[in-house]
């Protein structure tokens, strides 16, 4: 859900963007009233469960709260925040909240808190009919979770932790899966990495309760499938398994299970998350469930050809057949892309998106750039893009030398960052210990102009990659003119793009010492304590300039002035 408000002069405007768990909050005030301001006090109203309370920043005013703890949140009334977008990241589904947002002017010992915007917004709730959306919690390695648990690792402490990285998607799994209870259901499913307990049992449960499970499995390699095995053997459901084996220099990449009800394909659930600890715990991920009859349909013939062992030759032509190339648009719906294919057309045509956008696009890479996408990146200067990736390549200074590529890598604080460097205020941060080789970003999606009234989203387990599309069997969801699925995706996206940008700017800083890093005090635990910190988002700052600009034109139905 989205809305904005303005005030009577439209010198000061305010907008929230309400995914799941994350609502965006955009502030924009004319240049011209930005002197003085200090930043903005932002004040919560939880109409759902009955409380309020003022939303809480990390960085003081040195003049005034010098010492505080490490890791310890500060009310945004006395510390306002310094920046013109900002994410409650404590929100929950399906709730309603009224956001007051107030501009603060004055001095760090006496602040000024002016005229302000209440602005009420829903958030969406996680299963929405047609579109059932789970992203796990993808931030192990986190302030939150060094709070909570002191950076323990997950199986130190138990169902709680796990509960806490999962946030919704292992029991999404688990309750899809639980669904076919008796002889009238039967699932189709589709694996590559296949070693979580949980859903191992959950399938076994569903054949003994009479429902008709079968599973295709990547049947190719020594790792991951030699756990994968180990696992179905000690669950007993290798009568389950058909293995998938034809093609052996290429992956079954595909993580979805079709449910069928006498026979019926009615549902499917897909995404980017393997069904493993690692896959629902550590990095990363999203579970995405469609309940539609005509793309369960066709996955599940999909899952068919798949699980006759069709080797690669035949299953070309067969997928471009039943999920044709994209053409130069997408009529609004939802469109299913499977692979292996003939050409690198429909790759092409993803990276023909990103040019293409009028704003801007949000997009994830966790195994690198394709060429054809990465010469847009290069080059395109007419819209932004905001780029998540898993690790640091040769590339990445390619990218970042476009001022309009906004990079974002994943990374922790660690431990030696803190102590009496820049980072005191800071706590160490540990990942999960779960993942062996993609430790943070593991989603494939991609949203173009996600604050227009016409978003595409593309998302599903292809990695954007020549293999991902001529190769390997994958499953992609294009998703067109849906604003609901749009702003839950965005608002995860920027989560986590805001969570490693942080963290890749401390990272670069601690190995090279480099102060010019911080050139706009983003690594200070200090506020600035007048109105400089503003001259970045007024054309000093590129980056925060344009952001400013592109969120303050998102679409709603109605402006509202007050």
């Amino acid at each position: 859900m989205r809305n904005s408000k303005s005030n009577t002069t439209n010198t000061f405007k305010v907008t929230a963007i309400a995914g799941t768990y994350v609502v965006l909050l955009t502030m924009d005030l004319d240049e011209n009233s930005t002197k003085g301001l200090l930043g903005f006090s932002i004040y919560r109203k939880d109409l759902t469960e009955k409380n309020e309370g003022w939303l809480l920043s990390f960085k003081t005013f040195e003049s005034t709260m010098p010492n505080p703890k490490p890791g310890e949140l500060i009310s945004s009334e006395i510390a306002p925040i310094q920046d013109f977008k900002w994410g409650d990241y404590t929100a929950k589904p399906n709730h309603s909240y009224v956001y007051k947002v107030i501009p603060v002017f004055g001095t760090p010992s006496q602040l000024n808190h002016s005229e302000s915007i209440e602005i009420e917004v829903q958030t969406e709730d996680e299963d929405n009919q047609t579109h059932a959306i789970y992203f796990n919690r993808g931030a192990a390695g986190s302030q939150a979770y060094a709070r909570k648990f002191g950076n323990k690792r997950p199986d130190e402490i138990g169902k709680e932790a796990y509960q806490w990285l999962s946030r919704g998607a292992e029991e999404a799994i688990l309750s899809f899966i639980g669904l076919a209870n008796n002889s009238s259901f039967s699932i189709r499913a589709a694996a590559y990495e296949f070693s979580h307990l949980g859903v191992l049992t959950a399938l076994k449960t569903a054949s003994e309760n009479g429902a008709d499970v079968k599973i295709v499995y990547d049947c190719r390699k020594d790792e991951p499938q030699a756990t994968s095995n180990q696992m179905i053997d000690q669950v007993g459901i290798r009568n389950l398994m058909i293995p998938r084996s034809a093609n052996p220099s290429y992956i079954s990449h595909n993580k979805f299970i079709v449910l069928l009800k006498d026979n019926q394909p009615i549902q499917v659930l897909t995404g980017s998350t393997n069904f493993t600890d690692g896959g629902i715990y550590g990095q990363s991920n999203v579970v995405h469930i469609v309940r539609d009859i005509e793309i369960a349909s066709q996955y599940l013939n999909y899952w068919t050809i798949l699980s006759q062992n069709t080797d690669a030759k035949l299953l070309r032509p067969w997928t471009i057949k039943e999920t044709n190339d994209p053409l130069s648009s997408l009529a609004k719906g939802i469109h299913p892309i499977f692979s292996p294919r003939s050409s690198e057309n429909v790759l092409n045509w993803y990276a023909q998106q990103i040019d293409k956008a009028e704003s801007f696009c949000c997009f994830t890479a966790a195994f690198g750039v394709n060429k054809t996408i990465a010469s847009y990146l290069t080059t395109n200067t007419h819209n932004k893009r905001y780029i998540m990736l898993e690790k640091k390549q040769a590339a990445d200074e390619i990218y970042m030398k476009n001022s309009n590529n906004f990079v974002s890598i994943g990374e922790i604080i660690n431990q030696s960052a803190v102590g009496d460097s820049e980072f005191h205020r800071w706590l160490g941060e540990k990942l999960t210990g779960l993942n062996n080789f993609v430790n943070y970003l593991h989603t494939k999606y991609l949203l173009q102009d996600p604050l227009s009234e016409n978003p595409l989203i593309i998302s599903g387990s292809a990695n954007f990659s020549t293999a991902s599309t001529i190769n390997n069997d994958e499953n992609m969801l294009l998703i067109q003119g849906n604003t609901m699925v749009s702003d839950i995706y965005l608002g995860e996206f920027m989560r986590l793009w805001d969570h490693f940008y942080f963290r890749d700017i401390a990272g670069r800083l601690l190995k090279t010492n480099d102060k010019s890093i911080d050139n706009s005090n983003t690594l200070s635990p200090y506020l600035w304590e007048d109105d400089r910190w503003t001259k970045d988002f007024f054309g000093k700052d590129y980056r925060k300039t344009s952001q400013r600009e592109m969120f303050s034109k998102t679409f709603v139905k109605t402006l509202q002035t007050i």
